[in-house]
């Protein structure tokens, strides 16, 4: 699974496949995202949605969860995209947690490949 993932960038090479991980945290301490809802969305610079995917949990009393990215989305156009991530906790308060930092957009850049 190739990509990576910094600060307001993620970036994947195009038709590939990419698992981002996350582990949230609250003062050191496990997030409980039982009940939680995770969700990316992906959209050009003329506000287009190219893709929307929910989270996986992946031990969510632990505050794990997971973005499993296809082939299906990261097979648009090679090129830079808007992107950020909400996660949506049981008691209904939205929390982007990518990107972090409130001042930047998020980048979701889409690599070429050469196997086709």
């Amino acid at each position: 699974m190739t990509g990576t993932v910094q600060n307001n960038l993620i970036t994947v090479r195009q038709g590939d496949s990419f698992a981002i991980n996350f582990d949230l945290k609250d003062k050191c301490k496990p997030v409980d995202l039982t009940g939680a809802m995770m969700l990316m969305q992906v959209r050009d610079n003329s506000d287009n949605l190219m893709f929307s995917i929910s989270g996986t949990p992946v031990d969510a009393k632990d505050g794990k969860m997971a973005i499993l990215l296809t082939p299906v989305q990261t097979g648009i156009p090679v090129g830079d995209y808007n992107t950020d991530i909400q996660v949506t906790l049981a008691d209904g308060s939205v929390n982007t947690i990518f990107p972090a930092n409130v001042n930047q957009i998020g980048v979701f850049r889409v690599t070429e490949q050469v196997t086709r």
